[in-house]
């Protein structure tokens, strides 16, 4: 769909992050996720909430966190299959959309955690088109730390790369970014903390972006 076709919209979640309630409760983040019996029904209130909205969104993007046990971890199989069982009640004329986040493929990726994560959920990055619109599905862990795995995290760029060079021939609407980790939370020269990317990783994809017409406004 590259050519616009008017408005629509989509429904963007994320971190469902199930195991996260019972683990802060207790506090104790790294094994205290065996409980996630108030994720399951809050999910499940959002998928009966989706499937209610008329006209139809166009996709559902869950934007990473989608369980809590990190690669490894015990409970982590059967926090995914819950998932699973909730997302597939979904409408099927509303496809589904995931992003990695840090607790799909750790903080630290390797390549066998994010292969993990694409046989479970499909690719870490991707771009699709939209009524005209141009998305980009990012592995932001990658951005992070991709010292396990360098040669993924150049191959994300080279990509990425070239989607930008791609959609810049095509008349689009928008384009739009989806990734776990933010570029900044409120300003883009803001202080690096666990919330956002490193200024000079920012920076760096801030200038492709802005080359392309994202973040025209800022």
């Amino acid at each position: 769909e590259y050519r616009w076709k008017g408005p629509f919209y989509f429904i963007q979640g994320a971190d469902p992050q199930f195991g996260l309630m019972k683990a802060w409760a207790v506090g104790d983040t790294n094994n205290g996720d065996d409980e996630w019996g108030e994720e399951i029904k809050l999910a499940e209130q959002a998928v009966h909430a989706i499937n209610k909205l008329n006209p139809k969104p166009k996709f559902f993007v869950l934007c990473g966190d989608l369980i809590h046990g990190m690669p490894g971890t015990q409970w982590r199989k059967d926090q995914e299959k819950d998932l699973k069982n909730v997302l597939k009640n979904t409408d099927p004329d509303i496809p589904l959309v995931f992003v990695s986040g840090n607790h799909d493929i750790g903080n630290t990726p390797t390549r066998e955690t994010i292969d993990n994560y694409c046989k479970n959920w499909g690719d870490d990055y991707f771009s699709f088109w939209v009524g005209g619109v141009f998305f980009l599905v990012l592995n932001s862990q990658l951005y992070f730390d991709s010292s396990k795995c360098p040669e993924l995290k150049q191959a994300q760029d080279v990509w990425l790369n070239e989607q930008l060079a791609v959609a810049g021939k095509h008349k689009y609407k928008h384009i739009i970014v989806f990734q776990h980790i933010p570029l900044f939370l409120r300003k883009p020269d803001e202080d690096h903390d666990y919330f956002n990317l490193e200024k000079s990783v920012r920076q760096e994809i801030m200038e492709k972006f802005h080359k392309a017409g994202i973040f025209s406004d800022f």
